[in-house]
């Protein structure tokens, strides 16, 4: 009987340290709900890409303003996807004509999921888009990080169309 009770009790330390070691405990425990799965069947339609006008690295140049796209992510998804590629494509020729101008790459989230891996994931979505930008031949020592994770949405709506807004990396130029 002992040797039973024992093992019950064993069962259940394994059981309680496996749920506090993944990450569902910790977001129950805070009262945030799990991220709802995306819809199988339903397609999004293209997102409008938000543009944003960053001035030329070079006074010599101040009357040629260019737009910087912003790039959209799939739930729950960091890899660039081939019609944002295309953008960053489109802004790499930029970057090489203005070898000396900074800019700062946001990473967005939507608003499921937990405060915590939405910055991380907002972080990878940076990365992701500075590291396809190197390898078009753009200085990365001139692309600064930065995630915002859920806490600055685009679109504050609580829906699908909403939240593929904000599933972004955006571009600022810095000073």
């Amino acid at each position: 009987m002992r040797l039973k009770s024992f093992g019950l009790v064993l069962l259940i330390v394994i059981v309680g340290a496996f749920l506090s070691g993944c990450g569902c405990f910790y977001q129950a425990m805070k009262g945030e709900k799990t991220p709802p799965a995306p819809p199988a069947a339903q397609a999004v339609p293209p997102q409008a890409k938000t543009e944003k006008p960053i001035p030329p690295a070079h006074p010599a140049v101040a009357a040629t303003m260019v737009m910087l796209k912003d790039v959209h992510f799939d739930f729950d998804r960091y890899n660039i996807r081939p019609a944002d590629a295309e953008l960053l494509k489109q802004d790499s020729e930029w970057f090489k004509t203005n070898p000396k101008a900074r800019v700062r790459v946001e990473g967005y989230c939507d608003e499921r999921g937990t405060i915590e891996y939405n910055l991380i994931l907002g972080q990878k979505r940076a990365d992701s888009a500075k590291s396809f930008l190197q390898s078009l031949g753009v200085n990365g020592a001139l692309i600064d990080t930065v995630s915002y994770g859920k806490e600055k949405p685009l679109d504050p709506g609580h829906n699908e169309k909403a939240w593929a807004k904000n599933r972004r990396a955006h571009f600022m130029p810095l000073k």
